[in-house]
């Protein structure tokens, strides 16, 4: 088994007019327009139920468009189909299967692609140090602390060596110090590899914190209403938090987001 270069696991998101109505006529999502490049990190801000989560399963392909379309990497159907193969899901609550050890839980996605041998084994154990969790290997979940649960999830996430990593508010349960730390760990992991990454958050300065651009969503039916560059060079320390420009364009990104509740 052989994980793919660098260079092959990066790949293009783009939502063209995407409308999504649920059956009970709710209407989530209403010409959605948005593009997200190779290997960039964009974060998703917006009011609660405005469609933020409902994106990233229509990304992940998980729910269809009732209107529009979702394509992922090539434009080919078999090249779509590969991509779709090469995401990982990053769920706000870390998911782990409580009989499996911190081992055994990372590895799970490659015994499920037939991929454990003793590259998967090296995989596993590179990913587990990684994220700083190296001594506790073997423990279980309900030992570990809540910000060590999520580190096993985003390490099991990053296993498989994903060209896109979507993080549905990952880090939403943990208190804040804990919080920038695994902000500034995941970033590492992505400079380190490059994945296309989409992250949505309520905290709009982690979203500032962590991407290369902010999408600010409307409310309910959810659709772009403002995408925000953000200028500061990489890598990114704990320091830039407490820049000036850093809260002049976190106080740009709120305004933008107050008027989305209009």
């Amino acid at each position: 088994m052989s994980f793919p270069p660098d260079s092959a696991r990066q790949t293009s998101v783009t939502l063209e007019q995407v409308s999504l109505r649920f059956d009970r006529g709710v209407e989530a999502l209403h010409d959605l327009n948005l593009r997200v490049g190779d290997g960039e990190f964009l974060s998703v801000v917006g009011p609660s139920g405005c469609g933020k989560s409902t994106m990233l399963r229509l990304v992940a392909g998980l729910l269809r468009p009732t209107s529009g379309s979702v394509h992922i990497g090539g434009d080919t159907k078999l090249a779509g189909r590969q991509t779709r193969r090469d995401i990982s899901f990053v769920f706000q609550q870390p998911t782990l299967l409580p009989w499996r050890s911190v081992e055994k839980n990372v590895r799970l996605p490659l015994e499920l692609r037939g991929r454990v041998g003793d590259e998967g084994r090296r995989r596993v154990a590179e990913v587990i140090d990684l994220v700083g969790l190296r001594d506790f290997a073997r423990f279980y979940p309900a030992q570990l602390s809540g910000g060590m649960q999520m580190r096993v999830s985003l390490a099991r996430a990053l296993v498989t060596r994903p060209s896109l990593l979507i993080l549905d508010e990952p880090f939403a349960a943990l208190d804040d110090i804990t919080r920038q730390r695994l902000n500034e760990e995941l970033l590492a992991l992505w400079g380190r590899d490059r994945f296309t990454a989409i992250f949505v958050t309520h905290n709009v300065s982690e979203a500032v914190f962590l991407s290369q651009r902010v999408v600010v969503m409307s409310a309910r039916p959810g659709r772009v209403l403002a995408e925000v560059p953000v200028p500061f060079s990489f890598p990114r320390n704990a320091e830039l938090r407490a820049e000036p420009d850093f809260a002049r364009l976190t106080g740009d990104v709120s305004r933008t987001l107050r008027e989305s509740f209009r």
